[in-house]
């Protein structure tokens, strides 16, 4: 169904309608520092299905909680000495957290995708921690995009993919991390990586005192943006270029001068940040052959390897 899309501005008359819409069971998307999510409230199993509708999203891939804090995620899920230490540390932040679901919880089934755990976070950036305040519930919400497409740092983002799919859309302006949030699950032998983000391991080591765990292998996500086909462009993508080939329009950093860069000084946070909004210039322009340069496989690059690797699989697992 086509409706009109309102884009609300994030003063407390937006933020009023967005938070009324949510309680009736609409869909909003808003800005977080990692990326904007497309939200509803996570009790209402109607409007939770209305976002994989919207997104064309897989129904066994589970969606993020977004929390006021700390004490609002403890409602929903069972938090272990180590999840505890981790969210005082990274809370509020780009850290999600996957935990054993609290029988009380009253999260529609569909969050969670069938698993027995839910992932929860507590975004930093003051606009979402407004509108959950405002709204009064934790609030569902995946990346603001087409299901295995670029995920959205600005609002132009969220209406080129989801316009007239979505009830409105809160324009808080661009994301400040521009990379979607660290997963991890604590777990009895140590503490398991399930997505890279904007957290990165050396972070997360130096809290735990030991090095995170890689996920295991398995064939249906335990957490969001484990497909192997995500975060695409419309273009074909080859990696770890350092000149283009004939008909290709090159991303470039550092040293490797592009038509567009990622950071013309080397830098993985400055790249981390432009990094979807580069990918959107990019459809916008019409490339349909993009050549990326190499990205150091260090601290934050790491994030941003696994999402270009996911960007240049091939697309047999995108929904749409």
């Amino acid at each position: 169904m086509v409706m009109k899309t309102e884009r609300l501005a994030p003063d407390p008359a937006g933020l009023d309608r967005a938070a009324d819409l949510l309680r009736q069971g609409r869909l909003v998307a808003f800005p977080t520092e990692t990326v904007y999510g497309l939200g509803a409230d996570a009790r209402n199993a109607e409007a939770v299905a209305a976002i994989y509708a919207a997104k064309g999203r897989p129904s066994f891939n589970p969606l993020i909680v977004h929390c006021a804090d700390l004490d609002q995620a403890a409602d929903l899920v069972e938090m272990t000495e180590t999840a505890r230490t981790l969210a005082k540390k990274f809370w509020p932040g780009p850290m999600t957290l996957v935990l054993p679901l609290r029988p009380t919880a009253g999260i529609a089934p569909l969050v969670k995708a069938g698993l027995p755990t839910l992932a929860v976070r507590v975004p930093a950036k003051e606009v979402a921690q407004e509108l959950i305040a405002r709204t009064g519930c934790p609030i569902a919400a995946p990346s603001a995009n087409r299901s295995g497409r670029i995920s959205p740092t600005r609002a132009d983002h969220v209406l080129t993919s989801l316009n007239g799919r979505i009830d409105a859309v809160l324009d808080g302006g661009a994301c400040d991390v521009g990379l979607e949030s660290t997963i991890l699950a604590p777990v009895p032998e140590g503490t398991r990586l399930l997505r890279p983000g904007g957290l990165t391991d050396e972070d997360i080591a130096a809290v735990l005192g030991q090095p995170v765990l890689p996920a295991p292998n398995a064939s249906t996500p335990t957490a969001p943006g484990q497909l192997s086909s995500h975060y695409a462009p419309a273009g074909t993508v080859r990696l770890n270029a350092t000149e283009p080939r004939d008909g290709e329009t090159l991303l470039g950093f550092g040293r490797v001068e592009g038509d567009l860069t990622l950071s013309n000084r080397g830098d993985l946070i400055e790249a981390a940040a432009r990094l979807f909004e580069s990918l959107q210039e990019l459809d916008r322009r019409g490339a349909d052959k993009i050549a990326i340069a190499p990205i150091p496989d260090t601290g934050i690059g790491r994030a941003i390897n696994d999402r270009l690797r996911r960007a240049a699989a091939p697309r047999e697992d995108l929904s749409a």
